[in-house]
């Protein structure tokens, strides 16, 4: 199996930001409320954009788009927060929508985590 490591925001562990399998599929990893590795506080609409800057970020870095996604998994430490975490989720990824996994789950930092599974348009030899 071939993998490539994607460039992404830095990450906070031992991992890649994202990794193109097979030339045609990219992983990204979850991501978080950071900037420069650092949390950045706010409401649950602010935590899920920058959250998702940094996913969008991963996808760009590997050729891929939000309209390349199939699926997603959204950690959110309260389930509170679902509603105004899928108003923002709503106006990243059109229809057809993601498939996608919504859990409630003690994050090491910030209120929303969110990875995916995307296709790469032109594979990556």
């Amino acid at each position: 199996m071939s993998r490539q490591a994607v460039p992404g925001p830095r990450p906070s562990g031992p991992y890649s930001p994202g990794i193109i399998a097979e030339g045609k599929f990219v992983f990204v990893s979850g991501q978080g409320p950071l900037r420069d590795g650092v949390y950045v506080p706010g409401a649950i609409e602010e935590e899920t954009r920058l959250t998702l800057d940094n996913v969008l970020a991963v996808l760009a870095a590997a050729g891929s788009g939000p309209e390349h996604v199939v699926r997603c998994g959204v950690w959110l430490s309260e389930l509170a927060d679902f509603p105004g975490m899928n108003a923002v989720y709503a106006d990243v990824f059109l229809d057809p929508k993601p498939a996608r996994a919504t859990v409630q789950a003690g994050l090491i930092v910030g209120r929303v985590e969110i990875d995916c599974i995307a296709t790469v348009p032109v594979p990556v030899a």
